[in-house]
């Protein structure tokens, strides 16, 4: 480890959560930015099947993550290092976003910009040129990608400590910074954001999930369990913020409606979010993973007003009654039976956490899951569940990555270095960690951030891109999706719009899955908005009942497996 910097702390110091009475002079050795996560994985253990390569060093993409760490413990170095895959140029295959940091100290120059990588195809990747001018220059978190102006392409939203961006897509592979005259620039700590349409008027809107109200002149001095100066937790501060709601006026302004929809009425430091109808009234509704705080569940009442349900729902604290370090989350139908549960990823020593969702009232079921107790070990952040495996049952990946110099290093270089999980899905409720840990045969170490899902090159399975924290992303070709059959569907509107939010009743024989065609979820990401379902041995899909957000079903099929199919709203000779 080369030296970098020392840091003397003289006094009481805090530790994460509470006070530690110690006088002493501490100093601290760590690397500015340095490149990890390269391909350490791929090769099959004797221990268990690989489901994943790591492709990242033969793939083109050459992109590394900065915090801007420089033995200060600013607060903000923990959460940057989002990543979004999305279909930019409208090839039919995803391409990359990268958010970067630089330094959340505004004294030090930043010197960082985002990296925009087109897709050319069987994971290789071309570097676009100063990101085809959507390569934002301040210290990232996340972004989220949406149609917000309903031409037909991808449009782009980069939250930042500061403000954040809105990139209108020209349609010919570039990008227009429109925050200012769409007014969504915002002054806050952002993370995690989506485009969602809260009014049914047809007009994408915005929510924006905002951490604690952070300045360098609030910064403290904190310890570890080591005794050792570290980062604070976000309590420490005593700054929670309101998350942002921008309600899209149509011809490329927007308005913050974030009082008036009442979400001025409960704070928290906001990192998760994951958007659907948890309460299958037909309106959607907010979910929102705060860390340390309260989660809040804000359901839509109509008329542009939000009520945040989390307590009185039995989702806003863990069984226990305790609320916990909330990073990602992600709303998925684990039981198939039509509505949404939720599942968060957690700080270590404490588990991630899966609430079951009973007609709007939630329990947590994790102890019964087999996600719990294996999570204790780790700081989980990005997350999905997909059928990686292609046997017909949900899988779940989670993206770990330290934020304490805990009494477990799983990297002598990186302190903060942890190992991705991978669990497979046994049916129902149950799942069972994949070992070695990731399902990479090797696992990969790193500080997982983002982890964005999609079909990169197009052969029906699911891939992964893991952004990493002051390192190299993990770009993880799928290798288990050959064990067995898939489908894929293109949902879209009667204008030919990605229908975020629609539900999908497949149906095979006595076989029957729920899909939801969402792209924001996990944590600081935007995924791939085709719908997948892995089908076991079966060649075919009988039918498929698509109920749109906003009312209205419409049935499609039968469908051949193996192929990437499109159902549009009413295109079946109308929609009841």
């Amino acid at each position: 480890m080369r030296l970098k910097t020392a840091r003397v702390v003289w006094g009481p110091l805090r530790r994460w959560g509470g006070f530690a009475a110690v006088t002493c002079i501490a100093v601290w050795f760590g690397p500015a930015c340095r490149k990890s996560g390269g391909d350490n994985g791929g090769s099959k253990s004797a221990t268990g099947e690989v489901w994943f390569k790591n492709v990242v060093d033969d793939s083109g993409v050459t992109f590394t993550h900065c915090s801007g760490e420089a033995g200060k413990f600013l607060y903000p170095e923990i959460a940057s290092a989002g990543v979004c895959a999305c279909d930019f140029d409208d090839d039919g295959l995803p391409d990359l976003y990268f958010v970067d940091g630089g330094s959340p100290d505004p004294q030090v120059e930043k010197l960082r910009r985002n990296e925009l990588y087109k897709n050319k195809g069987d994971f290789k990747f071309e570097k676009v040129p100063v990101a085809a001018g959507a390569g934002d220059t301040g210290y990232g978190s996340g972004c989220c990608c949406g149609d917000y102006d309903g031409d037909g392409d991808v449009d782009l939203y980069v939250t930042n400590l500061g403000p954040n961006v809105l990139y209108e897509n020209d349609g010919k592979g570039g990008f227009t910074d429109v925050s200012a005259a769409a007014g969504v620039g915002g002054r806050s700590w952002s993370a995690s954001c989506a485009f969602l349409d809260f009014d049914a008027d047809g007009l994408l809107d915005l929510f924006v999930v905002n951490n604690l109200n952070w300045s360098p002149g609030i910064e403290r001095d904190c310890v570890n369990a080591r005794g050792k100066p570290d980062f604070c937790g976000p309590n420490t501060y005593g700054a929670p913020s309101h998350d942002t709601l921008y309600r899209n006026l149509g011809e490329g302004r927007f308005e913050d409606v974030s009082v008036k929809a009442g979400l001025d009425g409960a704070s928290g430091n906001g990192l998760g979010a994951a958007v659907g109808d948890f309460n299958d009234d037909g309106r959607v509704d907010i979910y929102v993973a705060n860390d340390g705080m309260a989660n809040q569940l804000w359901l839509n009442q109509g008329e542009g007003r939000f009520v945040d349900d989390a307590l009185f729902a039995g989702c806003a604290v863990n069984r226990q009654g305790t609320a916990e370090a909330g990073m990602g989350v992600a709303a998925v139908d684990i039981e198939n039976d039509g509505d949404l549960d939720l599942f968060m990823s957690h700080l270590h020593k404490e588990t991630n956490t899966f609430y079951l969702n009973n007609e709007g009232l939630f329990d947590d079921v994790t102890d019964s899951t087999g996600l719990g107790s294996a999570s204790r070990e780790f700081t989980g952040f990005g997350l999905g569940f997909y059928d990686f495996d292609h046997d017909g049952r949900l899988d779940v990946f989670i993206a770990n990555g330290g934020v304490l110099n805990t009494t477990t290093i799983h990297d002598a270089n990186d302190i903060y270095a942890e190992p991705d999980q991978l669990f497979q899905g046994l049916g129902g409720r149950r799942f069972e960690e994949v070992l070695p840990r990731g399902g990479t045969g090797e696992a990969l170490l790193g500080r997982g951030r983002g982890a964005a899902f999609a079909d990169l090159d197009n052969d029906g399975d699911i891939d992964i891109v893991v952004s990493n924290n002051n390192g190299r992303p993990h770009l993880l070709r799928n290798v288990a999706g050959e064990r067995g059959n898939w489908i894929m569907f293109h949902v879209l509107d009667e204008r030919g719009r990605h229908a975020l939010g629609a539900r999908l009743r497949i149906e095979n024989g006595d076989e029957l899955r729920w899909r939801v065609a969402e792209i924001s979820y996990g944590y600081c990401t935007s995924n791939d908005p085709r719908v997948h379902a892995g089908l076991g041995g079966a060649g075919r899909v009988d039918r498929v009942t698509v109920h749109w957000r906003y009312g209205g079903v419409d049935t499609f099929g039968p469908f051949a497996a193996n192929q990437v199919h499109t159902v549009r709203r009413g295109a079946n000779g109308g929609t009841r």
